[in-house]
């Protein structure tokens, strides 16, 4: 380990000037590369989103980008507002399209709620949900997601899920982010255009995002950047404030939900100072004394992050081939 005196805040700090023009040069190069037109961003009306798309329209002009607005029956009345801001602030085209009979047709939400009712009969079509998890820094236990409901009379119920349970609320929420990849290759392919992804580097590390859903992209311009600086190139590329202030969300389920509660199990400041930490050889105990946490939680948050990268590896693989095809790794 690092016993070096390192202050990740100072260390996390980004030129943003800079960062943007490298950013912009890359998305430049890599479209005219790939001999598409423009590129198509998905805007949440999220933080991570909306810099992507700015930094886009930075490096491509505003006529080169078109953004897709994409909420359902779940999503936070916030979303569409939000992502119509931005799209206006940035001046791009955007298409709205609600994709909420498309879920329906697949069995999204029948699927979802049938696993739902496996651990609370009680719950119904038109109760509201979401699931979490218990923070790691607490203990060393083994955490298992719960699901929380709220009937439509109110009441909240909250029941451990069985693993089956669980694996079928997560397969059935992840046609969520399938068919909004379906959406913006098919704007791709009208368009000529490359389609973007968005995650940040906590996303991208930690393997918090769907194979063949919001995993999917021709480009992702802020993989590499840890959440605070997506928030700092936020405020360098005039992202409006009322998107910069909304929290973290999966925007997945019907009831509010943060990241934290549903994956990352700690505030995303802390995240990007233990992932710093652990990236860069840092003494757990040197971290903890930056956030507030004691040596003994940092070391959690460090096993969680390894146990994340172990078990998620297969997301960022590409298809396994049974023998070489020569002609094609040639090109």
């Amino acid at each position: 380990m690092n016993t070096e005196k390192i202050d990740i805040s100072s260390a996390l700090n980004l030129d943003c000037a800079k960062e943007a023009e490298k950013i912009a040069a890359k998305i430049t190069d890599t479209v005219s590369s790939f001999k598409r037109q423009g590129v198509i961003v998905a805007l949440s009306g999220g933080i991570d989103s909306s810099v992507v798309g700015a930094l886009c329209v930075h490096a491509l002009g505003k006529d080169r980008v078109f953004g897709l607005l994409m909420p359902e029956k779940d999503s936070s009345p916030e979303t569409l507002r939000l992502s119509s801001l931005i799209a206006d602030s940035l001046g791009i085209n955007k298409h709205h399209e609600d994709i909420t009979a498309v879920l329906e047709a697949v069995g999204c939400y029948r699927w979802r709620n049938d696993a739902i009712r496996q651990v609370v009969p009680e719950y119904t079509d038109d109760s509201k949900c979401k699931i979490v998890l218990p923070t790691v820094t607490d203990d060393n236990r083994l955490r298992i997601f719960s699901v929380v409901v709220e009937l439509p009379d109110g009441r909240q119920i909250k029941k451990r899920l069985s693993s089956q349970a669980y694996l079928d609320i997560l397969a059935a929420s992840n046609f969520k982010q399938r068919v909004r990849k379906m959406f913006e290759y098919f704007h791709a392919d009208r368009l000529n255009y490359a389609v973007t992804g968005t995650p940040n580097r906590q996303e991208y590390d930690q393997g918090f995002f769907v194979k063949l859903g919001d995993g999917a992209a021709d480009l992702k311009p802020i993989a590499h950047l840890y959440k605070t600086q997506v928030y700092q190139m936020a405020e360098f590329l005039g992202v409006p404030e009322d998107i910069r202030k909304r929290p973290p969300t999966t925007d997945t389920y019907s009831m509010p939900q943060s990241q934290e509660e549903f994956y990352f199990s700690v505030p995303y400041e802390k995240m990007d100072y233990c992932m710093y930490g652990l990236n860069h050889g840092i003494n757990p105990g040197q971290v903890g004394e930056q956030i507030e946490l004691t040596a003994e939680q940092v070391q959690r948050v460090y096993n969680d992050i390894q146990n994340k990268r172990n078990t998620t590896k297969y997301l960022h693989m590409p298809p396994v081939l049974m023998d070489d095809v020569a002609e094609i790794d040639k090109v």
